[in-house]
């Protein structure tokens, strides 16, 4: 009897294999060949499921962020406090172990790779962006986010200082550690919330 192949299991290892190639070897060295032999399979067998390089990577990509987001809204339905839940779902982004590390590099390696070919990406850059908006206006609909503050600028802060932040771990992991990254988003947080939050 055949064995039967589940094809989008398939499609993520060979997703998973880009991953790995391209922290092996860069950008560079992510051809179809290399990502064939890193996920065990002949260069037929690869394009069978991806007819092209960018339509793999476009797909790997894509994973990444599903994987993201699935933690994300894991961590959003969990019962704890709300300063709590908000850290833990910024240090989702910010990279501070081994998988978001390892994540965080392949986003970025396809952001700059991917970003003049032919706008695939068009739709990726402000997946950030719109989760921070998210953050502060739940922020302000709780009445936490002190007055004054334009939300706007407020979530546009947040993004440079959670971008800043991930971009630092990930070149300099031994000075912004996990402890430093929680310590400045706290901080962070503490500056535009109202009293309630820091209880």
């Amino acid at each position: 009897m055949p064995k039967l192949v589940d094809h989008n299991k398939r499609k993520e290892q060979i997703a998973e294999a880009t991953w790995r190639t391209i922290l092996k070897k860069g950008m560079e060295g992510a051809t179809v060949r290399n990502i064939a032999k890193e996920a065990g399979l002949s260069l037929g067998s690869l394009r069978h499921y991806f007819s092209t390089q960018d339509e793999l990577l476009v797909f790997a990509m894509n994973l990444v962020e599903e994987r993201v987001t699935d933690r994300i809204n894991k961590i959003a339905t969990q019962d704890i406090p709300l300063k709590e839940k908000i850290l833990k779902i910024l240090l989702e982004i910010v990279p501070t172990n081994q998988e978001t590390m390892a994540e965080m590099e392949v986003w970025f390696a396809f952001t700059f790779h991917m970003r003049h070919r032919n706008n695939k990406l068009k739709d990726h850059d402000d997946k950030i962006l719109l989760g921070m908006k998210n953050i502060v206006n739940y922020l302000h609909e709780s009445r936490l986010l002190i007055d004054h503050l334009d939300k706007d600028t407020e979530a546009e802060r947040l993004y440079a200082l959670v971008d800043g932040l991930a971009l630092h771990a990930m070149l300099e992991p031994e000075r912004v550690n996990q402890q430093r990254v929680l310590t400045v988003l706290e901080s962070h947080l503490h500056s535009i919330c109202t009293d309630e939050l820091r209880e």
